[in-house]
């Protein structure tokens, strides 16, 4: 196994650590592996583009790990009530709706070039952002002057909330477009 391979397995094995820390209330500990993890995922990328060391293994892996990080820790704030369960529950159904998607389209034999569009990179962005804003304001005590992030939150869930929306939105224009091309050559 790849170094980025192995590094990207260690992100996915922490997912059930940062849980538990959330749901512990050890939001300081779960913000530094959060951040761990994200400079992880930096770190495997750049060694697997330096090094020529892409791999068919890493490329699902590395999304996987991320994915099942970012929703897990969806999860365990909304279950702890740090984030709201309406925001949650758009959030995950989006994925769920993506990976549904992919996996009927895989189930036709559609070949077909999986690219993030610009929103749903920028989706992302803002979804490990209100992420970090959470842990580290309720984590690392960041609530109280001179440096208040709490009057952040409401705006940044709002924020992903309408990026969630658009990015899903789009995938759904693009799976249906598929589909049509699909039915219209069988």
């Amino acid at each position: 196994m790849s170094i980025p391979n192995i590094i990207s397995m260690g992100r996915l094995l922490s997912v059930p650590l940062a849980v538990w820390l959330i749901l512990e209330g050890r939001l300081d500990w779960a913000f530094w592996l959060f951040i761990a993890a994200g400079l992880s995922d930096a770190v495997d990328g750049f060694i697997a583009r330096s090094f020529r060391s892409r791999t068919m293994l890493g490329g699902f892996l590395d999304p996987i790990a991320d994915k099942a990080l970012l929703v897990s820790v969806y999860l365990a704030l909304g279950h702890t009530g740090y984030l709201p369960l309406w925001l949650v529950i758009l959030v995950v159904f989006r994925d769920i709706l993506i990976v549904g998607g992919v996996l009927l389209l895989y189930t036709l034999k559609e070949s077909f070039a999986m690219q993030p569009s610009f929103i749903s990179k920028v989706n992302t962005t803002v979804q490990i952002a209100l992420v970090a804003l959470v842990l580290s304001t309720f984590g690392l005590g960041l609530t109280e002057p001179p440096v208040d992030l709490a009057w952040i939150t409401p705006i940044m869930i709002w924020v992903v909330t309408v990026t969630t929306v658009w990015s899903g939105l789009g995938y759904v224009v693009t799976g249906s477009r598929l589909l049509n091309r699909l039915g219209g050559t069988k």
